[in-house]
């Protein structure tokens, strides 16, 4: 285990719950996922075709984060030797396997997103009681 995942004073995390946060770190975070989504919807994409998709990412963060997939092997960068230059990312088998992820967290915000948002309201209303 990556010991920087590890906050300093603490034990380390049990088997199960370090695999969790592991698995989290590689498709988690605000832009993993909807760069995911992308290119699941859209297919093969170019470059500026995803950024067009994101437009509140900048150009760091999404070159960035598409290394990270690319490294992890959820994606794949195929960069032609043409002027100007072109490169396309789609997805690999193991990131089309992801799909079965977000179908999990699709359904489960179907049945609880109510309540995650009435738990929301209940807990601002009070805070603003208490002010």
């Amino acid at each position: 285990m990556d010991k920087n995942l590890v906050p300093t004073g603490s034990e380390p995390c049990d088997v199960d719950a370090c695999a969790v946060r592991e698995t989290l770190l590689i498709i988690g975070g605000k832009w993993k996922n909807i760069i995911l989504h992308t290119i699941h919807n859209q297919g093969t994409i170019r470059f500026n075709q995803l950024k067009k998709s994101l437009p509140d990412i900048s150009l760091k963060m999404l070159t960035q984060q598409l290394r990270e997939l690319e490294r992890d092997g959820l994606i794949k960068r195929v960069d032609y030797d043409e002027m100007p230059p072109r490169v396309e990312y789609s997805l690999t088998d193991l990131g089309i396997t992801t799909g079965e992820l977000y179908k999990a967290i699709n359904s489960w915000q179907k049945e609880h997103l109510k309540a995650v948002n009435n738990n929301r309201k209940n807990y601002d209303e009070s805070m603003t009681a208490q002010a």
